[in-house]
């Protein structure tokens, strides 16, 4: 990856805001060519700085859906190798590194609690998760 400027961080947040604009917005807002935002977003995707977009829904949209944080232990050297299976799967929406009683944390959606528990069991065996701990996220307030 290549070391960020300003203007790919500003690029960053205007698309985390709102993943659809377009480059000809996004040149207008940062205050630079159109082709400058093609040649950084190619650039950033290139290496791997932007691994893709995608659609947030409020949590209203989808009722039905379960959502949870499962709290990970790694098993000594192996951080990578769960890092990498959790990455891939598709129910593991967001993945965070951590510091203190766990390694790592994990946002899981599924369509239903079977599908869920389903998806419990399959992370449950990657190799290298010592233990695990999750929490059904039952509603969400906005700070």
């Amino acid at each position: 990856m290549t070391a960020m400027d300003d203007v790919d961080r500003q690029l960053i947040a205007l698309l985390r805001a709102d993943g659809r604009m377009s480059v000809v917005a996004l040149a207008q807002a940062l205050r630079v060519a159109r082709a400058t935002v093609q040649h950084r977003l190619a650039r950033l995707e290139a290496d791997g700085t932007i691994v893709g977009y995608t659609v947030r829904l409020r949590p209203e949209a989808e009722p039905h859906r379960v959502r949870a944080f499962m709290s990970i232990e790694v098993q000594g050297p192996k951080g990578d190798e769960v890092r990498r299976a959790l990455r891939g799967h598709p129910h593991v929406v967001t993945l965070h590194t951590t510091n203190g009683r766990w390694d790592l944390v994990a946002e899981l959606h599924a369509a239903s609690l079977e599908q869920f528990d389903r998806v419990l069991n399959e992370i449950r065996r990657i190799e290298g998760i010592a233990h695990s701990e999750t929490s059904l996220l039952l509603s969400t307030h906005k700070a």
